[in-house]
């Protein structure tokens, strides 16, 4: 007789065992997946795939595009003044050709320099600093070290990291002269590009894709601006310590420091070192002072000056500017860091212009208006385009969302 118990072999209570009634039928579940769902699914792996291999060009891309963000609006104030567009485009590149090979020239050949003068007086130094050294017992046997060291085996391995080095310097090299002419010919042809991208978005969105468009491009206007103003601060303090300090070529070395503050994290260590190796010459109270201020000036500008900025100028919270650099940092390195803060005021921005809802949120009568003005200007912008290029629509397009 079978048993409606089943029963358990760790002497536990029966389980009874659920029998389907009388009419009663068995349900069962089928997850089925559409072809439609299997290839959006295929599309969206092949482009991860496909940006990973390209992400170099993809690079040389975004750089090209910060490029015409950052030339841009100089371009057009040279067209307001009765200038050629094609005229403004190579005043702007021969100006900035003409600052970066000055800023190369104050600033390589003085470092150069001073980088031979101390490879020529490093024995003198090293004797220097290993006397010093042995003034006292904890530090006498790091004298000796110092004394008796050899560079034979350390420059074997230099020499092979410089190699390695100075290929990927002149790779980043190839890649920034190719963001630069990318720059120059989407600068060239903006209005053919323009109405492509126009071309492949419904009418009903181009006053909204136009409005996106120029606030990347205040984005990137601000990053700049921000940037500009973080490298001449860090320029001013390095320049006003080295010469109150009394350290040599203290103009190329500052110079250095306010192009290496582009880097985050890293641009400290490339501005403070040759700073250090500088001012061995003045003795090692000179070091330690240039050490410190320049270590506590790096942690003021990282922690309250960068943050203060840039939230200033892209409209940010401080907050979210620091937990941006640490987060791209963290995920990206040095250029995950670069581009943290764009990318932040962005995603702000576009979540503002698709009116996207968020939870806690509420409906605001400014956001119900400026809906209702983005209606009226897509009536517009549809009765001006009628029949018209998805060029000329474009520039339509760009009118209205400046008026």
């Amino acid at each position: 007789m079978h048993s409606p118990f089943k029963r358990d072999d760790d002497g536990l209570p029966p389980i009874p065992e659920r029998r389907p009634g009388v009419g009663e039928k068995t349900r069962l579940l089928r997850f089925e997946i559409s072809l439609a769902t299997m290839l959006k699914f295929i599309v969206v792996v092949a482009g991860i795939w496909l940006m990973i291999q390209l992400w170099p060009v993809l690079l040389v891309l975004i750089l090209a595009l910060t490029i015409v963000g950052t030339m841009g609006p100089a371009v057009r104030w040279l067209e307001l003044r009765g200038i050629r567009r094609q005229l403004g485009i190579a005043i702007v590149f021969v100006l900035l050709f003409v600052s970066a090979t000055l800023i190369l020239s104050l600033t390589i050949p003085a470092l150069v320099t001073q980088i031979s003068a101390l490879i020529e007086q490093e024995p003198v130094f090293r004797e220097r600093i290993a006397d010093y050294l042995a003034r006292s017992n904890l530090t006498a046997q790091l004298a000796d070290w110092l004394r008796n060291l050899h560079y034979e085996a350390s420059l074997r391995a230099i020499g092979a990291t410089a190699l390695v080095f100075s290929m990927r310097i002149f790779e980043m090299a190839v890649y920034g002269v190719s963001a630069i002419f990318l720059a120059l010919y989407i600068m060239i042809d903006r209005d053919r590009l323009r109405g492509g991208l126009f071309a492949v978005v419904p009418r009903s969105h181009h006053i909204r894709l136009a409005r996106i468009l120029r606030h990347m491009e205040t984005i990137v206007c601000a990053y700049i601006r921000g940037q500009t103003i973080t490298c001449l601060a860090i320029w001013l303090f390095s320049l006003l310590l080295l010469l109150a300090c009394g350290i040599p070529h203290a103009m190329a070395l500052a110079v250095f420091a306010g192009l290496a503050d582009v880097l985050p994290y890293v641009g400290a260590i490339l501005s403070i070192g040759p700073m250090v190796i500088a001012a061995l010459a003045s003795g090692p109270v000179i070091v330690v002072v240039v050490l410190t201020v320049m270590l506590a000036y790096e942690e003021f500008e990282s922690r309250v000056l960068v943050p203060r900025i840039y939230g200033r100028m892209l409209r940010l919270p401080s907050s979210v500017v620091l937990f941006a650099l640490l987060a791209g940092g963290s995920l990206m390195g040095i250029l995950g860091a670069i581009l943290s803060i764009p990318v932040a005021a962005t995603v702000m921005m576009l979540i503002r212009e698709l009116h996207v809802e968020l939870p806690g949120q509420q409906k605001q009568i400014e956001n119900l208006e400026q809906r209702m003005g983005e209606e009226r200007a897509e009536e517009e912008y549809e009765r001006r385009t009628d029949g018209v290029s998805a060029e000329k629509a474009a520039a339509i397009a760009v009118e209205i969302s400046i008026e």
